[in-house]
């Protein structure tokens, strides 16, 4: 009878420096002149919440020598970034733009373009979700979805393309719900999935100034809406997710970091998953 092998103790994702946000800064966007649409962050529990998705980006990237320009439909929130990051000794402005309306979409690129005085990456960190399944999804609702999440970073990009620096990059903030049904909000899963083609499409367009265009997607990401939408689905926290844990925002902004600097020059028109293989092998 063939001997049986000892199977091996489950071993959780480490949380790293990075992971946790405490790492220092490395000088890899020195000098980069960046847009953050939807820089501030959803507050559940002031006491308890996580770094989100959007100040974590902001805070990195400040930490690695960019100028910032933190938009937020929420001034409150969008302050709250700018303070943290200026007490941190980071350079960087807010902007009050919501940007499923077209003309604040043009206000707020142009102030970030004239604050900034320039511009060489923009970032879209923006969705929302409503109507849960199809017998929940309203046209009205539907429309107001893809009003934020798909036509926002278009017009984002229409404005934006024309002014931004060659060699610069534009970055795509989707979900992991593009590629496998997991929110339950229809509207949600197939504005997210747009972005590829928009993303693509923007890449293309780009192309003649050098300006790479990608996409993260993150998985299940320990954030303020994250933990807001377990409130709605319990079932999300309890997914099998691969090592055992959440991800965190800072997570998010390190695979952001990357596509977003000089490191990734060879890297457009891509989708990178941060979700520790959730959708690959689970």
């Amino acid at each position: 009878m063939a001997e049986q092998k000892e199977k091996r103790p489950y071993v959780p994702l480490p949380v790293s420096a990075e992971a946790a946000g405490t790492a220092p800064g490395r000088g890899r966007l020195t000098g980069k002149r960046i847009l953050i649409v939807g820089g501030g962050q959803r507050t559940v529990d002031a006491t308890t919440d996580p770094v989100g998705n959007g100040r974590a980006m902001s805070l990195l990237f400040a930490r690695e020598g960019a100028h910032v320009a933190i938009a937020d439909m929420d001034t409150e929130s969008a302050n709250a970034t700018l303070n943290q990051l200026t007490a941190e000794g980071g350079k960087a402005v807010a902007i009050t733009a919501d940007i499923s309306k077209p003309d604040q979409v043009e206000k707020m690129v142009g102030d970030a373009h004239t604050a900034l005085g320039g511009l060489d990456g923009i970032v879209l960190n923006v969705g929302i979700g409503a109507g849960m399944r199809l017998d929940g999804s309203t046209p009205d609702l539907w429309d107001q979805v893809l009003a934020v999440n798909l036509r926002g970073p278009m017009l984002a990009c229409r404005a934006a393309l024309p002014v931004m620096a060659d060699g610069g990059a534009i970055l795509f903030i989707s979900s992991v719900a593009s590629m496998k049904p997991g929110s339950r909000m229809p509207s949600y899963d197939a504005s997210k999935a747009a972005l590829g083609g928009l993303m693509r499409h923007v890449a293309l367009e780009a192309e003649p100034k050098a300006i790479r265009a990608n996409i993260v997607a993150p998985g299940l990401i320990d954030t303020p809406l994250g933990r807001l939408s377990s409130q709605g689905r319990p079932s999300r926290a309890r997914t099998n997710i691969p090592g055992g844990r959440q991800g965190t925002g800072w997570e998010v902004a390190y695979a952001a970091l990357f596509l977003m600097s000089g490191e990734a020059s060879y890297v457009n028109g891509q989708i990178l998953a941060v979700d520790a293989g959730l959708t690959t092998i689970r």
